[in-house]
């Protein structure tokens, strides 16, 4: 059983015509997740790889498109700014990327985040994947295998992403199937957040002792 993303999730990206935006947006179409639309203020009314439209503010993308989840790949000196304006679209996620944001800026974000609905992966990380059916992020899909049957369902949570990568490779090499898998952040103030993923924990299926 997944959490947070699937199928049907709609993603926006923040910083899509940047370098790692670009890039990362182009994995994640590939990977089959649905982006809905991008955000870079001065370019709205174009369009990414000729399919995804583009929008001036996380306002805009979210009303034309009802999209419910960003991630971000915004500079770290912008980032802050990023993250407070996707908290005051209507989003329920946030993945954020990027690394470097100072860890004063992200004090005064999630204390910020604290009275909203909304949930905040990052910053610094790879993201979330429930796999074959979403990426919402930077870590390689090919690692992960969906949960089939009774073999897999397994939840991984962690802050490590290369740690993540070691243990869901392992699991695949073994037949067995993830449902999600969450890095929640690598940075200081990522400790605020850090029980978060626990409140989901209980809804992951998990394999009997044998």
């Amino acid at each position: 059983m997944s959490i947070l993303v699937n199928k049907n999730t709609k993603v926006i990206v923040q910083g899509i015509t940047g370098g790692a935006g670009s890039f990362h947006t182009t994995q994640m179409l590939e990977y089959g997740t649905n982006i809905v639309g991008g955000v870079t203020p001065g370019k709205g009314g174009t369009r990414f790889a000729d399919k995804v439209p583009i929008f001036d503010t996380v306002r805009q993308a979210v009303e034309k498109t009802g999209s419910d989840t960003s991630v971000i790949f915004v500079p770290a000196a912008f980032c802050a700014d990023a993250l407070y304006e996707a908290a005051d679209s209507g989003l329920k996620l946030v993945v954020c990327i990027t690394e470097g944001v100072p860890t004063l800026d992200m004090v005064k974000v999630h204390k910020f985040y604290r009275d909203k609905s909304i949930r905040l992966i990052g910053p610094n990380c790879p993201g979330i994947i429930t796999p074959g059916e979403c990426k919402v992020g930077i870590m390689p899909g090919y690692i992960h295998a969906p949960a089939t049957g009774k073999k897999g369902g397994i939840g991984v949570i962690s802050r490590s992403g290369t740690l993540t990568y070691e243990a869901v490779w392992q699991l695949t090499n073994l037949g067995l199937g993830q449902s999600t898998c969450w890095v929640s952040a690598a940075t200081p103030s990522s400790a605020l957040h850090l029980l978060t993923p626990w409140n989901y924990s209980r809804r992951i299926s998990r394999p009997k002792q044998s």
